[in-house]
């Protein structure tokens, strides 16, 4: 079995784990009303994206989301979180190093023994979410998980609905598929991104992403039959019909079902959250490069890491 396969399935577990991690790293996180920048590349950054959404919207206080080559270093925040798997990323690694002395910095990091560790303020170690695949599922979604559980959000509920997740059918038979596109509303335009990057580095897929009310402003000209839109948490009044008079398939977790929309996976179901509904992509990632005949463990032009020299 992939790895990736193993580590899909390991989500609910390690996010319950994060919950428990949470109040004792609690010093080394956010305190409200500080201004607060995080970090990332890849898929860390659109965790970085997700949880700056969610702090913002809890009243947390200001919170600015970049990539780590792209932070603007004029700017003056009261604390930066770095979220590096590896804690071996150039741009990350070089990005502390800057900072050093001049805001405090905390790195959430999938190994303790790596470089970030010793070139942060403080360090949250997450071993028991690291990874074998190059692919980042859990790793990333335990980080946010954690960050989750420090605003004080429900982690038993979303770990709940991270199991179903794990187990449920997936909206569409990939195979069917020729292209995707995820939307999202605030915080969730940050898991969209995730979910058509996931698409994108294990099959090699056409997959994009968008803010969900940005989407009727030309992004819905490729929709047509034999494609996919899949919508994360709230949608804009009337875009499923919109999409369903393309001919395309609609997937979203409060879908209850109408003529020629796609059915929800959650169809009569209680909503689930939407970091459980990204296992949900995350899962028909992997069937895609299955269905392509590639394997999800070995993606194409990747490594686990970036190292410049």
């Amino acid at each position: 079995m992939a790895y990736v396969h193993a580590e899909i399935a390991s989500q609910p577990d390690c996010w319950r784990e994060a919950a428990r991690l949470a109040p004792t790293v609690a010093e080394h996180l956010p305190r409200p009303g500080e201004r607060v920048a995080v970090v990332g590349c890849g898929t860390s950054w659109f965790m970085a994206a997700a949880y700056a959404g969610l702090r913002e919207g809890a009243g947390q206080g200001e919170t600015d989301a970049f990539q780590a080559s792209e932070f603007p270093t004029g700017r003056r925040y009261d604390r930066l979180i770095a979220i590096t798997r590896s804690g071996t990323t150039t741009e990350v690694l070089d990005l502390l190093a800057a900072l050093r002395g001049r805001i405090p910095t905390t790195v959430l990091v999938g190994d303790p023994g790596s470089p970030a560790v010793a070139l942060a303020d403080a360090a949250v170690a997450l071993p028991f979410a690291d990874e074998r695949s190059v692919v980042q599922t859990r790793f990333a979604t335990t980080a946010l998980a954690l960050l989750r559980a420090h605003l004080g959000e429900d982690l038993g509920r979303l770990a709940a609905d991270a199991e179903v997740a794990v187990r449920a059918p997936l909206p569409i038979d990939p195979a069917r598929i020729e292209q995707v596109t995820f939307l999202g509303r605030g915080w969730t335009v940050g898991l969209a991104q995730e979910a058509a990057l996931k698409c994108r580095e294990a099959a090699t897929f056409w997959a994009e992403a968008y803010p969900a009310m940005d989407y009727r402003h030309g992004p819905i000209s490729i929709a047509a039959p034999g494609r996919l839109v899949w919508a994360f948490g709230g949608i804009p009044d009337g875009l499923a019909e919109d999409v369903a008079a393309t001919g395309a398939a609609f997937a979203h977790s409060r879908t209850h079902g109408c003529r020629t929309v796609l059915t929800s996976w959650a169809a009569g179901r209680t909503p689930v959250d939407p970091m459980a509904d990204l296992i949900l992509a995350q899962r028909f990632a992997v069937a895609l490069a299955t269905s392509r005949g590639l394997d999800p463990d070995a993606p194409r032009h990747l490594t686990r890491s970036v190292v410049l020299a």
